[in-house]
């Protein structure tokens, strides 16, 4: 589901009603325990983390008039999911997250690239989510970042 928002509460706003709550928590989980240099707002209609042209003006390769991305969540037709560059981009990193996921859910990992999709509202694991947001500054993205992009 596209939703058209200027602002992360605008966002939220629009989502169904059973579904806002979570999405708040979410975002106070996301907020609470982000490092510095990050940035929220919203790119490609969800919320999302990146780091702004005033630290990295480079911004996105794909398109440098937007700045770098980093997490980002959505509510979609039949979830809420999270996406995570830093998952896709670090193995240490996923097998991290991957190996903590058993510990704070009952359900089977439901994971893509960078993609984590939560269909069971009431099993999103706020918790490790909150660990795994601490886990990668902004600075060490935009290092993983760039030694990617400068070996292609």
């Amino acid at each position: 589901m596209t939703y058209n928002a200027t602002s992360p509460e605008d966002y939220i706003s629009q989502v169904p009603e059973e579904r806002q709550n979570a999405l708040k928590t979410l975002r106070k989980v996301i907020t609470d325990n982000l490092p510095n240099g990050f940035e929220e707002g919203i790119l490609y209609n969800m919320i999302s983390y990146y780091v702004p042209h005033s630290v990295y003006p480079d911004g996105y390769h794909c398109d440098p008039k937007t700045p770098l991305p980093f997490m980002s969540f959505a509510s979609q037709k039949n979830s809420i999911n999270l996406y995570h560059s830093g998952i896709y981009a670090q193995p240490e990193l996923h097998d991290w997250f991957v190996n903590a996921y058993p510990k704070h859910c009952k359900r089977k990992l439901d994971m893509g690239k960078s993609c984590v999709r939560f269909k069971k509202i009431d099993d999103i694991p706020f918790e490790l989510i909150g660990e795994l947001t601490k886990k990668m500054t902004c600075n060490e993205w935009i290092d993983i970042y760039e030694s990617a992009i400068k070996k292609k």
